[in-house]
């Protein structure tokens, strides 16, 4: 079965080559949108066939720039690189505190000692 994300991708996949064959056929033989009566004369169709994806590309392009510019002019700059590498070398000098391990009590001389004693009684 396919699943949501794989029809949706499909769908996709269909358009867009359904609208790349349209856009090649307009721009080499403009006369079928004639034929089809869409239009009535093909005198700047490869023109705009041209230019309204040139416009729609130059415009994401510059909403691409603009966002970076944006996302640069909020960001706060950076640290300078010699306090990075005074806090790590202040952090290499800290002494390491070990903690104790727990003392654990002495179970089995005890019992070897009791083990001892009934025998000898």
């Amino acid at each position: 079965m396919v699943s949501k994300d794989q029809a949706i991708g499909g769908a996709i996949l269909l358009v867009c080559v359904l609208v790349a064959v349209l856009y090649i056929v307009t721009l080499f033989y403009p006369q079928w949108l004639v034929t089809i009566g869409l239009l009535s004369g093909t005198a700047n169709v490869q023109f705009w066939v041209i230019a309204i994806p040139v416009f729609v590309a130059f415009v994401a392009i510059m909403f691409i720039g603009a966002w970076i510019g944006w996302t640069m002019a909020t960001t706060p700059p950076p640290k300078p690189i010699e306090e990075i590498t005074t806090e790590i070398e202040e952090k290499k000098e800290e002494p390491k505190v070990e903690t104790p391990e727990p003392v654990k009590p002495a179970e089995a001389p005890a019992t070897e000692e009791k083990a001892t004693t009934k025998k000898k009684k």
